[in-house]
C-alpha cells in the first residue's frame, strides 16, 4: 500500500447537497425546510432534544435507579500495599500519610491482591473475606 493510492471506500463520500437551485433539483424554493416555523428560519434551532415546546422525551420518561453521592468516598487498597508500610498499626490516617489513599477519602477497603508476609493490626478499615483470611494467617488482627 502506498499513501498516494489510498482512497475512500465506494459510497463513503457523498456530493454536497445543493439547495436553492430550482424546482427540478427537488430542493428549490424552501430548500427542504418546509413552510414557516422556527426550524425553517436561519439561526432558528434549539438545543438537542427540543421538541417544539412539547415535553421532551428525556423528561417524559421516569427516573430509574439510585446514584449514591458518596460512591467515591471509599477507596480500594491492595493487600500487597500494606506489606510495604513501615508501621504495624494501620488506619486510614496512616494510609493517607503513606500516599496510598487520596486525602479526600472517607474510608478504605482492603482487598486480596498480592500477599502479606508480616503481622499488621488494622483499625477502622473495611476488609474483604479473602484479605481477612490472609491477614489473620500472617498473624495480624482486624479491629472494626
Amino acid at each position: 500500500m502506498q499513501l498516494n493510492t489510498i482512497q475512500a471506500a465506494p459510497g463513503a463520500k457523498h456530493s454536497k447537497r445543493r439547495v436553492g437551485r430550482g424546482i427540478g433539483s427537488g430542493l428549490g424554493k424552501t430548500c427542504g425546510r418546509g413552510h414557516k416555523g422556527q426550524k425553517s428560519r436561519a439561526g432558528g434551532f434549539h438545543k438537542v432534544g427540543f421538541e417544539g415546546g412539547q415535553m421532551p422525551l428525556q423528561r417524559r420518561l421516569p427516573k430509574r435507579g439510585f446514584v449514591s453521592l458518596t460512591r467515591n468516598d471509599t477507596v480500594e487498597v491492595r493487600l500487597g500495599d500494606l506489606d510495604s508500610l513501615p508501621v504495624s498499626s494501620i488506619d486510614l490516617l496512616a494510609l493517607k500519610q503513606a500516599g496510598i489513599v487520596r486525602a479526600g477519602a472517607l474510608g478504605a477497603k482492603v482487598f486480596l491482591c498480592g500477599e502479606i508476609t508480616r503481622a499488621v493490626a488494622l483499625q477502622g478499615l473495611l476488609v474483604t473475606k479473602g484479605a481477612r483470611a490472609a491477614i489473620e494467617a500472617a498473624g495480624g488482627s482486624i479491629a472494626e
